[in-house]
């Protein structure tokens, strides 16, 4: 028998983040890849599969625990007696009771994971300055240090990590709330400040079910809030036609080595796009907190939406610019694949400067995406249909794809979201003039 440390992997740039829940306890018998516990930051949640398989004798972390890469998670009894029994284990249970399969990473597309300042017994410390006659907060040193810094009352913030911690985020959409606050009138009160109302009791009109809601939707469901709250959504609806890039595309399908990834209309609206945002930069910045400016972005990442099993995710294709369409519908197969089963690393979700979501392979004729702070705009892709065309004689079937673009209003107007929407389709519609 031989007892092995089970670490934190290595994260990169990611330092320190919060283990918000075990899946293991002593005594228990897991398989090599069983998922031990799961992480969060403030844009992700991932689970750490386990490299052995074994019995575990110690578990070394705790749910509220701030972990960081190389941190010991526990310690499992490996060897043959202690494999075999973990696979008859495994073999024996109903699945309802089996670990769950490893997940990397499950994402609310694209911003880096900040790393916390903090170690493990400063997390979550409630001290007397945290509490008032009606209230106690908790957020971490770092948090509460960068709060004061911009002057903001976190008795008065609503914290949206785990247990009701108050992240940094949390601290930014606060400032820009107040930010709102002082331009507006007085009697105007934001979505955030205003309570909601409590739910009336449904089960007296008949039967319902209370159902959780996924991990994902747990993680994004707080920051959708608070990019529709605080961005002034604009969406200006386009269609481009199709009909040449589609036979093209059938075309390359039809010359496909086995194995080669094929071309699917995403990979060329991926280059189209990349295309029209060097030419309206505006469409790749961020805004500045203050919104006296703008960071102009210089790179091209373009976060892809992926629906999976256990919800959207945004995986982010790396400098689409520099990329040729073979390149981009190799990098497609590979996140999209990653992020059906779950095998997404950190980088693959991170730093996306604009966002593409397409439901076009399920139905719709049009709708309006949310911005996904702190970019500024996103592409909404609808279903593709054949359309009458007058061509000066006769009326002629053509391909069109109906298409959105969402935009932050403070940053871009109405005229410069038009000359967006009308370039990018005649990027579309002329594959060639976009490759060049």
């Amino acid at each position: 028998m031989t007892i092995e440390k089970i670490m934190i992997p290595d994260f990169g740039d990611v330092q320190e983040i919060t283990v918000v829940e075990l899946f293991i306890a002593p005594g228990d018998t897991v398989e090599e890849e069983a998922s031990l516990i799961a992480l969060e930051s403030e844009k992700a949640v991932m689970d750490i599969p386990s490299p052995f398989a074994g019995v575990i004798k110690e578990v070394l972390v705790k749910e509220d625990d701030v972990v960081g890469s190389g941190d010991v998670i526990a310690l499992i009894e490996t060897g043959e007696a202690a494999v075999e029994k973990a696979v008859e284990t495994a073999e024996d249970s109903d699945s309802s009771e089996k670990i769950e399969p490893a997940t990397k990473a499950t994402v609310e597309p694209d911003e880096k994971i900040d790393a916390a300042q903090e170690t493990k017994t400063e997390v979550d410390t409630v001290t007397a300055d945290e509490q008032t006659s009606d209230q106690v907060f908790h957020a971490t040193p770092s948090v509460r240090a960068f709060a004061r810094e911009k002057q903001v009352d976190l008795t008065k913030v609503s914290g949206t990590g785990p247990h009701g911690r108050i992240l940094k985020e949390d601290v930014l959409a606060a400032l820009q709330q107040t930010a709102v606050a002082v331009s507006a009138p007085a009697e105007t009160v934001t979505a955030t400040a205003a309570q909601e109302p409590a739910l009336e009791d449904f089960s007296k009109f008949g039967e319902i079910e209370e159902v959780a809601l996924g991990r994902i939707q747990k993680i994004s469901g707080p920051h959708l809030h608070r990019s529709w709250i605080s961005i002034p959504h604009v969406t200006h609806f386009d269609e481009a036609d199709i009909t040449e890039l589609e036979a093209f595309r059938k075309e390359l399908n039809g010359g496909l080595q086995e194995g080669e990834p094929s071309f699917s209309p995403l990979v060329f609206i991926t280059t189209a796009v990349t295309a029209t945002l060097k030419a309206f930069p505006l469409f790749n910045c961020s805004l500045v907190p203050g919104g006296a400016k703008v960071v102009l972005k210089k790179y091209y990442h373009i976060g892809i939406a992926v629906d999976t099993p256990q919800g959207l995710v945004v995986p982010v294709i790396k400098d689409a610019d520099q990329k040729g369409c073979r390149e981009i519908a190799s990098e497609l197969k590979r996140l999209s694949t990653s992020a059906r089963s779950g095998k997404l690393a950190i980088p693959d979700i991170q730093g996306a400067t604009f966002t593409i979501s397409s439901l076009g392979g399920i139905g719709g004729t049009g709708f309006t995406p949310i911005v996904n702070s702190p970019q500024v705009a996103i592409l909404g892709l609808s279903r593709s249909y054949m359309k009458p065309v007058w061509d000066g004689e006769q009326f002629v079937p053509r391909l069109t794809l109906p298409f959105s673009v969402s935009y932050d209003h403070r940053i871009i107007d109405g005229a410069e979201a038009a000359r967006f929407c009308k370039a990018l389709r005649l990027n579309i519609e002329d594959l060639k003039r976009t490759l060049l």
